[in-house]
């Protein structure tokens, strides 16, 4: 189970460790998005951080309709306790969870600020 609480102005947040090829790891808070359907976003300077190598480019469609290109890269992130490798879209904005890594289990989220947030394998 991910344990995470819900932050004024940014929502449910869950914290990550992320693992570079070379044995880095990161430490963050990520926004829980259901309104992505990828893996995970993160900013370049985590992205630099980490030393991951880029990938590809990813288009996808935000939720204005337009299309948006984003560097790709993979990265190792430990989830409910088993290590998962996932494509991370390159975006200048807070730390990013989507649908796809949240695919198989429950979110529970009490939307109040300091509410709970829960997600468990389901």
């Amino acid at each position: 189970m991910i344990l995470g609480t819900v932050v004024a102005r940014q929502g449910p947040v869950v914290p990550l460790l992320l693992r570079a090829a070379n044995g880095r790891e990161h430490t963050l808070s990520a926004v829980v998005d259901t309104g992505f359907n990828g893996w995970l976003t993160l900013p370049r300077e985590i992205i630099a951080a980490l030393g991951i190598s880029y990938e590809e480019q990813t288009r996808a469609i935000l939720a204005d309709g337009s299309f948006a290109v984003f560097d790709s890269y993979y990265v190792t992130v430990l989830w409910d306790g088993k290590s998962e490798t996932v494509l991370v879209d390159e975006l200048e904005s807070e730390p990013l969870v989507g649908m796809r890594l949240l695919h198989g289990y429950r979110l529970t989220v009490e939307i109040v600020d300091d509410g709970p947030v829960r997600i468990e394998r389901m």
